[in-house]
């Protein structure tokens, strides 16, 4: 299997007027998707951030958890927060995987809009056994801009229950993703 990579966007974001920003940084969307890393063994996790204090904060909350009190404490933790890379944009963050792997990274994008050319689980879940490192995106606020979609090659499909309410917390569709992709199924 590819060197697999998450990466959580918080910029470039649309807010519920689709208007572009960038949303700030929640503590446990960073440890739950950390802990789903580690859990489905991703190679890394990128938090995506241009914001300094909210790069600050990530970067605090790393420390006390991989090297500070908090690694004594809770050891799971700082096994999960190892996996954290911090990014100032998506294209930094797959330019940082194309030189740790020397291949250039794939992007696939998620959202819970329909739209043109999306993937099936099924169809990505066969690109994850390529040669190529594969960069998983997620959103956050109300998604990932047209401007970030297009950076990604392929565009997976929504998540879809029963009903036409769709707008999960992104901890929970990163998790309901990563298990159809890359659990033992």
């Amino acid at each position: 299997m590819a060197d697999v990579y998450i990466a959580l966007v918080h910029h470039p974001v649309y807010n519920k007027n689709r208007d572009v920003i960038a949303s700030a940084l929640t503590t446990i969307d960073m440890h739950d998707l950390a802990r789903l890393a580690a859990t489905y063994g991703m190679a890394g996790f990128y938090v995506v951030t241009p914001l300094k204090d909210q790069r600050a904060l990530a970067e605090e909350m790393i420390e006390h958890w991989c090297r500070g009190w908090g690694a004594g404490y809770n050891s799971n933790r700082a096994e999960a927060l190892n996996l954290v890379r911090l990014a100032d944009s998506l294209a930094e963050a797959k330019e940082a995987i194309d030189g740790e792997t020397g291949r250039e990274a794939l992007l696939v994008s998620t959202s819970a809009l329909d739209g043109p050319e999306r993937l099936g689980f099924e169809d990505v879940r066969k690109i994850l056994d390529a040669e190529r490192p594969v960069l998983i995106v997620f959103g956050t606020a109300w998604g990932l801009t047209e401007q970030a979609q297009a950076l990604c090659e392929i565009k997976l499909e929504p998540i879809k229950g029963p009903t036409k309410y769709n707008h999960l917390s992104v901890r929970s569709a990163a998790g309901i993703v990563l298990d159809r992709l890359m659990g033992r199924n």
